[in-house]
């Protein structure tokens, strides 16, 4: 998507070898006409599969997720929730996760009730690395006896597994835009 890729070069940051830098426009600061318009391109590529909720784990996918269930005519959003708490006493769907990002593990958990045998389910995130979201969500999904109809993010790291994994595996991916290498600070992509 050529406005994500544009936002990437002109305000994102390479830190290291690993590190993709959005936070001015994607994952603290938000560019809102931006989130719409990656939203739009998300829900057009996956319309013909009829998803009936996108889910996302918290909390910087839930924008993206939030922009294309808007223009999925609204559909819910459900947010897999990182930890426990005290107004969560409902049956949870549980699974183990480790965080590229944090470098722990954590237990992705959402509400039964809340995600439904019959869901046609689209994951949507703001990062795809090595995966480990991504195959905790399809967990969840599973566990309720849903269908993941597709997963979408707006940034894949092209040079960790987490991508040709899923497509080996016969998920249906859709990355807005992939990185191929941070080299000296700049965010080199695909299609550079």
């Amino acid at each position: 998507m050529q406005a994500l890729r544009q936002a990437i070069r002109e305000r994102g940051r390479g830190l290291g070898t690993d590190i993709v830098q959005v936070g001015a426009f994607l994952n603290h600061r938000l560019d809102t006409g931006l989130l719409f318009e990656m939203g739009q391109a998300i829900a057009a590529h996956f319309e013909a599969e009829s998803p009936s909720l996108v889910m996302t784990v918290e909390a910087s996918g839930i924008a993206l997720a939030m922009a294309t269930a808007h223009a999925l005519d609204n559909i819910p959003v459900l947010f897999a929730k990182k930890s426990p708490a005290k107004n969560q006493d409902e049956a949870m769907y549980l699974t183990q996760v480790a965080s590229y990002t944090k470098g722990s593990p954590y237990t992705m958990r959402c509400a039964q009730a809340l995600l439904p045998s019959d869901a046609r389910v689209l994951i949507v995130d703001d990062f795809l690395a090595r995966g480990e979201a991504v195959r905790g969500m399809l967990d969840l999904v599973r566990q309720a006896g849903a269908r993941a109809v597709g997963v979408a993010v707006a940034i894949e790291k092209g040079f960790q597994e987490g991508g040709s994994q899923l497509r080996a595996q016969g998920i249906k991916l859709y990355s807005l835009s992939i990185v191929r290498e941070i080299r000296d600070g700049i965010i080199l992509l695909q299609d550079d």
